[in-house]
């Protein structure tokens, strides 16, 4: 489904603000994406404890992700955007530029978020983010 030029750039602003507010460590900014008041929301990320739901959970993966890394940064290398006028869905291919514990590494990871329009405003209601498995071949559908 193709969702309209303006519909769009709202939420490739948002997905864009999130970026941001990742690289800046900024709890708040994060936390101002997702609705406060919906304790349904949920998000997944790649280590095996990492399903929150509702935003105390999330604010609390995203202060946990914040202090253990010195820097980071998320960067879109490919993204997809569709939806309606008041749910789109995001989909991209990402690196991740970070530094933990004075290492520097650079991890490709996948995002996908959906996002809803409630009162006039695009918000994240659920996400997910994982890392490409090791030990899988291009070709293979499992880990050798």
């Amino acid at each position: 489904m193709k969702i309209d030029e303006k519909t769009k750039k709202e939420v490739i602003d948002v997905m864009n603000r999130y970026a941001s507010a990742s690289e800046a460590k900024d709890v708040e900014g994060i936390m101002s994406l997702f609705p406060s008041d919906d304790n349904n929301i949920i998000i997944y990320g790649s280590g095996a404890d990492e399903k929150r739901i509702g935003p105390e959970e999330i604010r609390a993966q995203m202060e946990r992700d914040f202090s253990q890394a010195d820097s980071m940064a998320l960067i879109y290398d490919w993204y997809s955007v569709e939806g309606t006028d008041n749910v789109a869905w995001f989909s991209a291919d990402v690196t991740v530029s970070a530094t933990v514990s004075g290492k520097k590494m650079t991890l490709p990871a996948r995002f996908t978020t959906v996002l809803e329009k409630r009162n006039g405003r695009w918000f994240m209601v659920q996400g997910h983010f994982s890392i490409p498995a090791s030990g899988q071949s291009e070709g293979d559908s499992f880990p050798g």
